[in-house]
């Protein structure tokens, strides 16, 4: 009898810790895994086939064409423009991190978007977006959007998180509180340290 107890004991523990477990997508191995449909011109990553990384371009993490209306001549009177892994082949793998994956579609004007792969590489990715185009920014990945029309741009973002947090470079390492000691900048960032004193002693807007 006892050792029915037991075993049921162990069961009901066992069912509660499997009901406030949590899962999550796992965090990607690599910068990038951009998908492709022919395995011999790809390395397989993180249980995927990717691209190779060497021949990723910015036309991966590109879709244009939401400001351009659907087909709604079907009894529904209404069109879905899919934009997803099969529309931007960037999106494969860049799931839900600390630092989420960005999304962005322009509204209006022309921006010019860009993201840099981590070291060594240190891979410069930029592209010019109109209206009605969609840029993906992989996750945890240094990435600017610039106006570089005559107009007000405007634009949505989407990213992969509840909360997603904002770090602006140049106020987080120009205008920390305290201040980072300039002689840490000035080795790290090969700057002399008057110029890094310079840097610190700025307002740096917070944009958010």
């Amino acid at each position: 009898m006892k050792k029915g107890v037991s075993v049921l004991v162990t069961v009901a523990l066992m069912a509660l810790a499997s009901s406030l477990a949590s899962a999550s997508d796992p965090s990607p191995l690599q910068d990038t895994c951009v998908a492709i449909a022919e395995p011999e011109n790809a390395v397989f990553m993180n249980e995927k086939f990717c691209k190779n990384p060497n021949l990723t371009v910015a036309e991966d993490f590109f879709y244009s064409g939401m400001d351009k209306p659907g087909n709604t001549s079907n009894p529904v009177g209404s069109a879905v423009t899919p934009v997803n892994v099969a529309q931007i082949a960037g999106l494969n793998t860049l799931g839900t991190s600390a630092v989420p994956t960005e999304i962005l579609t322009v509204l209006e004007g022309t921006l010019l978007f860009g993201f840099v792969t981590s070291n060594p590489e240190n891979c410069l990715f930029t592209k010019v977006l109109n209206k009605g185009d969609v840029f993906v920014f992989p996750i945890g990945l240094i990435h600017f959007q610039f106006n570089i029309g005559h107009i007000n741009a405007v634009a949505i973002a989407g990213l992969s998180s509840q909360n997603p947090g904002v770090i602006i470079i140049a106020n987080a390492v120009f205008g920390s509180d305290p201040a980072i000691d300039p002689d840490v900048l000035s080795r790290a960032l090969q700057l002399d340290k008057n110029v890094v004193k310079n840097l610190q002693s700025r307002f740096w807007w917070d944009n958010n």
